[in-house]
Order: structure tokens, then C-alpha cells, then sequence
């Protein structure tokens, strides 16, 4: 479990998020169903129950798991203990590579990468592999990583399994944002935060990447299904790094997709399924073609 430690205590956080809205004596679904919606194993949920049960917030006697009392604020545990070990590098490695001006050929040294994001070498090297099979970066020996490119046709069908993972996705969405589940909540302050940066100086949108890796993760999210939500987080990595190495008109695509996730965003709050669906696909159309403009390409 301590392994497994910041993941423990997100689940805790998120199952707390859904008991808020539930009366005392209120009866909770069974393992599977928890571990369906929460997308974690049994073995996971039975620790946060066990969890939430010796915390006096539930009573839990076989199949029965009965809330005795709503959560109060100190039931949660604090947002930078929830996060999941890769999110420790995924995020500042994004704003580096995206500040950064780092070239194709660069060097990566897994002891520089945990002394600069302060997490264990074991963490770096995981982060780091996932990204191997794409092409973007390659293994060397004595811990050294060098940055690579990818080929036009690996972005095209990058996009065509993108589009795919993100379309079936938005049914989650919009069925969660439907039911007033804990999504929708996060969804609005997302929407809050893109008409903050959409208000706000033109120097601002230089943080679109990260808004937009956010915005694409809670999406992939929707889809309760791991495959999909790990292979947006590549991705984000992937799209954003490509983009730094050819900065032509960068503030402006960033304003046009940052107003194409804003009418995504309305429409699935409105419960227009019909025009999420059509700005989504316009979206992910828009991006594909800035990606396909924006990247200098390895074989040129």
C-alpha cells in the first residue's frame, strides 16, 4: 500500500466527494460497483471502506456499508497528498519541456530529472519508459535518456486512436455532468479557469498547454477506463513537446482551442449532447492540423 499511497488517498478524497450529497443512512453500492466508478481494484476500495469505517463515517458489516454521519472537511486528506506519483513528474516535466527550448538529441540524466522535480529515481525512470515505445524518447546506457522525434505517420494514427478514446469518452461525460456527479463540479471550475486565461493578457495564454492537458485528462477521465486515461496523459506530453519546436503563431492557436474547449465545455453543461459532439470533433480536427503545421518532423 505504501506504494500505492497517494493513489489510497485520491480514492478516499473522491469517495468522499460522492457520500457528500448522500443523506445519513443512506446505503452505499457494493465493492464492484465502487470500484467501477471510482476506477480502482477491490482490493483498493476495501482499504479506503476500512478506511472511511474506523473514521466513524460509515458502519460496514458484511455486504452492508451504511453512511452514520456526512464528511467534514477534516475527514479529506490535503490536495498534495492525492496526487498520483507519475502526476509529481508528469506536470513539472511538461512545464519544463514547454519553457524549456529543449532540442531533438538533448541529453536526460534520470538523477538531474529527480533532484529538479524532488521525487525518487524509481519515479523518474517509470515516467520516463512510458514514453520509449512511442519514439519520443530513447534509453542509453548509464541512466541517460535522449529526446527524440516521431514520423508523420505516427501522428496520424496518434489522432486517428485519439479521436476514437475522446468521442466515446464524452458519453461518460455527459451521462456524469447529467446526474450532477462529482465531474460536473470539476468541470465548471475548469470552465471558470479558461474564462480567467480568456479574459485575461495576451502573455497568459503561454499556460494554455497545461490548462489543455487538464481539460483532455478530466475527458479521458469520463471513460472510467485506465487504458484510455493513461494514454491521454502520453499524449498531452507528446502533443505539448511538439509544439515548443516550432513556436509560429502560438499565442493564437492557443486562444482558438482555448475558446473551441469553452464551447465544448457549455454545451455538455447544458446537456446539448448534439453540439458537444460537434465541437468536440471540430476540436480534435483544429488540433490534428495544428500538430501536423506546428512540429518540425524528424525525417525533414
Amino acid at each position: 500500500m505504501a506504494r500505492d499511497r497517494n493513489l489510497f488517498k485520491m480514492l478516499v478524497n473522491r469517495l468522499l466527494d460522492r457520500l457528500a450529497g448522500l443523506p445519513p443512512g443512506a446505503e452505499l453500492g457494493s465493492e464492484g460497483e465502487l470500484a467501477t466508478e471510482l476506477q480502482a481494484s477491490r482490493t483498493t476500495i476495501r482499504a479506503v471502506l476500512a478506511h472511511l469505517a474506523e473514521a466513524g463515517l460509515l458502519s460496514w458489516e458484511g455486504r452492508r456499508k451504511v453512511l452514520l454521519r456526512p464528511p467534514c472537511p477534516a475527514d479529506r486528506f490535503d490536495e498534495g497528498e492525492t496526487r498520483p506519483r507519475q502526476e509529481l513528474v508528469e506536470e513539472p516535466f511538461l512545464t519544463w519541456v514547454l519553457q524549456g527550448d529543449l532540442p531533438p538529441g538533448m541529453l536526460l540524466h534520470e538523477s538531474d530529472l529527480a533532484r529538479r522535480f524532488g521525487v525518487s529515481l524509481a519515479t523518474v525512470r517509470e515516467f520516463l519508459i512510458r514514453f520509449e515505445p512511442f519514439g519520443l524518447i530513447e534509453k542509453q546506457p548509464n541512466r541517460h535518456w535522449v529526446l527524440k522525434g516521431f514520423t508523420r505517420d505516427f501522428a496520424e494514427e496518434m489522432f486517428a486512436v485519439r479521436k476514437m478514446f475522446e468521442c466515446h469518452a464524452l458519453s461518460g461525460l455527459l451521462a456524469e455532468v447529467a446526474r450532477g456527479g462529482m465531474l460536473r463540479a470539476e468541470l465548471e471550475a475548469l470552465r471558470a479557469e479558461h474564462e480567467t486565461m480568456a479574459a485575461g493578457p495576451e502573455a497568459g495564454l503561454a499556460a494554455f498547454p497545461a490548462l489543455d492537458a487538464r481539460f483532455h485528462r478530466l475527458l479521458c477521465r469520463a471513460a472510467r477506463n485506465r487504458f484510455i486515461l493513461d494514454f491521454s496523459r502520453t499524449i498531452s506530453i507528446i502533443v505539448h513537446f511538439h509544439y515548443r519546436w516550432n513556436k509560429r503563431d502560438e499565442l493564437r492557436r492557443n486562444r482558438a482551442a482555448l475558446a473551441e474547449h469553452l464551447e465544448i465545455m457549455t454545451a455538455v453543461l447544458e446537456g446539448d449532447a448534439g453540439a458537444a459532439r460537434a465541437a468536440l470533433e471540430a476540436h480534435l480536427a483544429t488540433a490534428y492540423r495544428t500538430l501536423m503545421d506546428s512540429v518540425t518532423w524528424a525525417e525533414a
